[in-house]
């Protein structure tokens, strides 16, 4: 299949490992349907490739479920038992991409997230954040480059089977099924 060719202002090509000290991988999911709680995932790595042909380009990308960080200790310990991620027998999370799409606004990464032993295609909306060169080198930041993306989207946490459809009093769900995700990456490339 041929894929269009896209420009991209100062774009690279290579191979990429996500830098988790400038990266973030958040979540956000209604609780009792008034508010909000938010979390993040503290352990994570990938690799992602850029290719010639932007449109062609890779990503995959493990989380350690066990980094799950939502501000609260108690909570953060249910989120990992079976109620949920299940950690002690799911200890990680993974996406793969499948493709990369151009749209009028942007880009959708498009690919296959496996939790809890089930694999399901997310799409994701990409923004290309730009792209430079590589400060934290100490012979030449020329030499390399940093890369910059944000990754955004939806799951239905029980396509995974993660937690239950209890309500609470009045019939709305203690959480929604739907959790928002939100990634924020930084790249550096790999060279000799």
């Amino acid at each position: 299949m041929t894929t269009q060719l896209v420009e991209i202002p100062g774009y690279v090509a290579g191979t990429w490992s996500i830098d988790p000290v400038h990266s973030s991988v958040g979540f956000t999911i209604r609780h009792m349907m008034i508010s909000k709680v938010r979390g993040r995932f503290g352990s994570f790595e990938g690799t992602l490739v850029t290719a010639e042909n932007p449109l062609e380009s890779s990503v995959s990308a493990t989380i350690d479920l066990g980094s799950i960080d939502t501000g609260n200790a108690q909570r953060d310990e249910h989120v990992r038992s079976a109620d949920f991620l299940d950690v002690e027998r799911y200890t990680t999370m993974t996406f793969r991409s499948t493709g990369l799409r151009a749209t009028d606004g942007g880009f959708v990464l498009d690919g296959d997230l496996s939790l809890r032993g089930i694999t399901k295609p997310v799409s994701l909306d990409l923004e290309i954040e730009g792209f430079g060169p590589d400060p934290y080198r100490q012979d030449d930041p020329f030499k390399g480059a940093r890369a910059g993306f944000t990754a955004t989207g939806e799951i239905d946490r029980t396509d995974f089977g993660v937690g239950d459809r209890a309500t609470i009093p009045g019939g709305n769900l203690g959480l929604s099924e739907r959790i928002q995700i939100v990634l924020e990456i930084q790249a550096a490339l790999q060279v000799d």
